[in-house]
């Protein structure tokens, strides 16, 4: 039994959830047997101690792995399995990159990169490159400059609000960091051109609990502030990850995904079918004459479509009634943008996207 036909032979919706999102059936099935019994110790994983050499093996084993998929594997990389979601890492990121009375760079293309943009205010000067929020973060800005004296470049690689995602990176001398918590693990890039790269799990990675940060060792220290232990990288890299306890099922879960994502053939393979997914929901976007999408196409995110209907009042409500009678859910829209979002992360099989022109193509049929 594949993943699409396991996934709805339970009955399982085809969820369009921003996040947390839907996961691998493969994943969902042995983290249920896990928390049942955790690799036959006559325990769950719920309960087990981070400490047990049965759970220090899965934090080694997803430390690697997820730099092994990155490509980052021997290039100066740590990779550490933090608490807080990316939320935190907007506090962490200056406190560990901003030198005393320094400055940082930020480029501000929606609700979490302003919001990251926010926290490092509080750390020293911060200059804003570029932003798009002045037309609702409809589009990604181009040809900014980033200031070579600055400290670090900071960029958010997707929107998921707006459904933008960035293309390109610029190219500077100094340290990048990037907020990759919609779109790590979806698509091939150049991950070494990044410094510092974090991302919340709840989106392709695992459930909501943990953030993945992936840093090159030669960038921190070198700030000259004092950091609190919680707060800074390099005591978490030294303690591999186990400072304070781990969230043990999130990680986990993280690790048995990162699995699936390997033996699916990695990012590259991936890469493949989300371009599939967006392909097809963007030509019925753009064909169907009820509907009209929110972004600049150019800067169209393959992990987050967002649309509108062309006249709400007299269509949503058969629309909604189409798309949720298909069995489909999360499909509202953040309530920035309004509309409707299809948020198609790794684990989202293409039948799902298609039931969802299906229901769209009824639309036109019937309206």
């Amino acid at each position: 039994m594949d993943q699409m036909t396991s996934h709805f032979a339970t009955g399982h919706k085809h969820n369009f959830s921003a996040g947390p999102c839907i996961l691998p059936t493969t994943v969902f099935q042995q983290a249920a047997q896990a928390v049942l019994n955790f690799n036959d110790s006559g325990l769950s994983i719920l309960e087990i101690s981070h400490r047990s050499k049965d759970f220090v093996a899965v934090m080694d084993e997803v430390r690697a792995l997820s730099l092994s998929l990155l490509g980052l594997e021997g290039k100066g990389y740590q990779a550490i399995f933090l608490h807080g979601g990316a939320s935190l890492e907007f506090l962490r990121v200056p406190y560990n990159m901003m030198k005393l009375n320094g400055k940082a760079a930020y480029l501000d293309t929606g609700t979490w990169a302003n919001n990251a943009l926010k926290e490092a205010k509080a750390f020293g000067e911060t200059v804003v490159v570029a932003s798009s929020k002045a037309d609702n973060y409809t589009h990604i800005p181009k040809d900014f400059t980033v200031p070579a004296d600055a400290d670090y470049f900071h960029c958010t690689s997707n929107n998921t609000i707006f459904g933008t995602q960035m293309k390109s990176f610029p190219t500077t001398d100094i340290p990048v960091v990037c907020d990759m918590s919609s779109d790590i693990f979806s698509r091939q890039l150049d991950f070494s051109a990044f410094d510092l790269i974090y991302a919340g799990a709840q989106k392709n990675m695992g459930p909501a609990g943990t953030t993945l940060i992936v840093v090159k060792e030669d960038v921190l220290g070198k700030t000259g502030r004092a950091i609190p232990p919680m707060m800074d990288y390099k005591v978490h890299i030294d303690k591999e990850s186990m400072y304070n306890t781990p969230a043990v099922f999130a990680v986990y879960t993280s690790l048995l995904t990162l699995r699936w994502l390997q033996e699916m053939g990695g990012i590259a393979a991936i890469e493949k079918q989300n371009e599939a997914k967006a392909a097809l929901i963007y030509a019925e976007i753009d064909r169907n004459p009820l509907f009209r999408g929110t972004t600049a196409v150019a800067d169209r995110s393959t992990m987050n479509a967002t649309f509108l209907l062309q006249d709400e009042s007299a269509h949503q409500a058969l629309f909604d009634s189409l798309w949720k009678g298909a069995g489909i859910v999360g499909l509202n829209g953040h309530r920035s943008v309004g509309g409707y979002r299809a948020s198609m992360y790794n684990a989202l099989p293409i039948e799902s996207v298609q039931t969802l022109v299906d229901a769209m193509q009824l639309l036109e049929q019937r309206a």
